[in-house]
């Protein structure tokens, strides 16, 4: 198999673009924590491309990036695994072809070679990769069908560049101008929805897609979607055979992810998804090193107790990264650093600092990621159930508004966050399916945030993508709709660059079980009522694994990684707010926020009811240190 990688390149379209290829270095450069084990470039007329490289399985030099066959026609920069790879390698080796490597690499060259773009077909894995054909002058370019691994598009009218990361195509010195719908979005998401960007210029190729480039000719071709079938179409296959399907398929998925040539572990939260995995791979691994985060100064955040549970149990090599919120804090800026498109999941600074540490241990490392969103995992898949089902209390619980308006919300309480969580669900409940998804995705609704922009996005143009989102939630569908927008906005936008941001930013390879393609195509031809029903959420889940689990974790209720901001805020980071990122000095000058309503949120925080201010200012602080470092210099 390959390694966790950066790639970046470009199409010349023109004469003009060939300035760019003075900045293939740079680009590789700004990408070598993805890749801090070795770096290579390829540069002919038309083409340029660039790679850095973790290694994981066949270290060695000869399967270096980027990559060549035989004759030095293809070259081909990967970034990714293939799970299938040896399976794939005797089926080209009976067909006449020959290998100098043990890679995934040249497997996936010699396969693209013999099949085209149905090669992608036959991959199983995750992967962003670019091939390019000497003798044609074709570039081909392909994401996996989920998006686990990212790939960016940028194009003009003389060249077209791509990259695993920002930052790299922010080294090739491209004008760009804030898209300011994005910005909208962002301001009530605290992430970009794809396939925008921050930029109106770069899109995210979608997932399950591809693109050829020839000269000047562009074809985009789609070789997977998530199915999303009609009620009447369900597998009717019976509950328990479901369950035994699941739990076949869940565990071939573990096992294919086992695979190694350098130090492998799990992470272990405390939560079911992670424990699952750690049980099945556990079957696999003997003393399977494992890996938890907790907060010794921060009880309600501390889950470590479950996670003990879990690798006493199956008696792994666990290590507990016990920290204080001084030491996450130490971290805030080098991870902000870090971040090279505006993206504010706070829980994103505890997976970063759980996959500094676990670097130092292994370079791979299971991740439960995935399952919330195809098992009814979140705090809106109740809600959502419950306005179904209960709609004739729906009318007395609001009733209880203006007791709610007055009561203290706030994540960081256990009432407080009750109470912030009823308030969300009340003003949701009447909402029609699809707006109603979208305000309990959201920290804040568009009446909230269209203020704090100065220049107004065309509000056309903001609801034109929002349906396009949306546009899976029908009036007379089931759950499983929510689920499937979940695959695409929360997943993509959201969960998936957490992973990939913060362990690229450690040089750490995460693997997610849970997302391969065919546990997701089986799990789309379920009842949404195989996954949440009157016994709770993560039905099916808990059914067919729940014998390998603790009892008392699977009686507790579900947390998130979460970290104290609040406290932060009022403390350590109040000059920040107050004299640096938001200061009235800085707002002006830069000229994109109203001051005005800026200070309402101010406020709000250092109240005693502060809300999802909390949620929101963090947003604004990663954009304007964004901001500051990479666009406005």
């Amino acid at each position: 198999m390959s390694k966790m990688c950066g790639i970046t390149g470009v199409y010349i379209l023109n004469e003009k673009g060939v300035d760019s290829f003075a900045y293939l270095a740079k680009a590789i450069e700004a990408m070598q924590l993805r890749g801090p084990d070795q770096k290579g470039l390829f540069v002919d007329k038309k083409v340029a491309l660039g790679h850095v490289r973790l290694s994981v399985i066949d270290t060695s030099e000869a399967a270096s990036q980027p990559f060549y066959d035989e004759s030095q026609r293809y070259v081909i920069v990967f970034n990714g695994e293939i799970y299938n790879y040896k399976e794939l390698k005797k089926n080209l080796i009976k067909e006449g072809h020959s290998f100098k490597t043990s890679s995934d690499t040249e497997v996936l060259l010699k396969l693209y070679i013999n099949y085209k773009e149905h090669c992608l077909n036959k991959l199983h894995g995750f992967f962003a990769l670019a091939i390019f054909d000497k003798e044609t002058n074709e570039l081909f370019i392909a994401r996996d069908r989920i998006g686990i691994k990212p790939l960016l598009i940028y194009q003009d009218e003389n060249k077209i560049i791509f990259s695993s990361e920002m930052k790299a195509l922010l080294s090739y010195n491209i004008k760009l101008s804030l898209d300011y719908i994005s910005l909208l979005n962002y301001l009530q998401l605290n992430y970009i929805p794809p396939p925008d960007s921050i930029f109106t210029e770069i899109k995210k190729l979608t997932p399950g897609s591809w693109l050829k480039i020839k000269d000047n000719h562009i074809e985009q071709g789609t070789f997977y979607t998530i199915p999303l079938i009609s009620q009447n179409n369900y597998n009717k296959i019976p509950f328990t055979e479901a369950c035994q399907k699941l739990e076949n398929l869940l565990e071939q998925a573990v096992a294919k992810r086992l695979v190694a040539d350098v130090p492998l572990g799990a992470f272990l939260s405390g939560g079911i998804d992670s424990s699952i995995i750690v049980a099945l791979a556990s079957k696999h691994t003997s003393k399977l090193n494992t890996f938890s985060i907790g907060f010794k100064d921060e009880p309600l955040f501390d889950e470590t107790y479950y996670a003990k549970l879990v690798a006493d149990k199956y008696n792994t090599n666990h290590t507990v990264f016990s920290l204080t919120t001084n030491d996450i804090f130490n971290e805030f800026n080098n991870i902000l650093d870090y971040i090279d498109e505006p993206y504010a999941d706070s829980s994103a600074l505890a997976f970063y600092i759980l996959s500094k540490e676990t670097r130092k241990h292994v370079t791979v490392a299971l991740s439960g990621d995935g399952a919330d969103e195809m098992f009814a995992g979140y705090n809106k898949h109740l809600a959502e159930y419950r306005t179904r089902k209960l709609s004739l209390i729906i009318p007395l619980l609001q009733l209880s508004s203006p007791i709610l308006n007055i009561l203290p919300k706030s994540r960081n309480s256990k009432y407080g966050n009750f109470f912030r969580q009823l308030d969300r669900f009340i003003k949701g409940a009447n909402l029609p399916k699809s707006e109603r998804y979208w305000i309990w995705c959201t920290y804040a609704n568009l009446n909230e945030t269209l203020p704090i922009l100065k220049n107004k996005p065309d509000l056309n143009d903001y609801i034109h993508r929002k349906n396009k989102t949306l546009s899976h939630i029908t009036t007379k569908g089931d759950m499983n709709e929510f689920f499937y927008t979940d695959m695409h906005l929360v997943l993509q936008g959201d969960m998936l660059v957490k992973a990939d941001l913060m362990s690229m930013a450690n040089s750490l390879e995460v693997r997610v079980p849970f997302l391969d393609h065919e546990l997701v195509n089986f799990m789309f031809t379920l009842p949404p009522e195989y996954k949440i029903n009157k016994y709770g959420r993560k039905f099916i889940l808990k059914q067919t694994f729940g014998h390998l689990l603790p009892e008392e974790l699977l009686k507790r209720s579900k947390h998130g990684f979460e970290v104290p901001l609040l406290k932060w805020f009022r403390t350590d980071l109040k000059n920040t707010i107050e004299f640096d990122l938001l200061s009235e000095s800085f707002i002006k000058e830069q000229n994109i926020f109203n001051y005005s309503e800026i200070l309402k949120l101010k406020q709000k925080l250092f109240s005693s009811n502060p809300g999802d201010s909390v949620a929101r200012i963090y947003g604004l602080i990663v954009f304007q240190h964004w901001y500051k470092k990479y666009y406005n210099k």
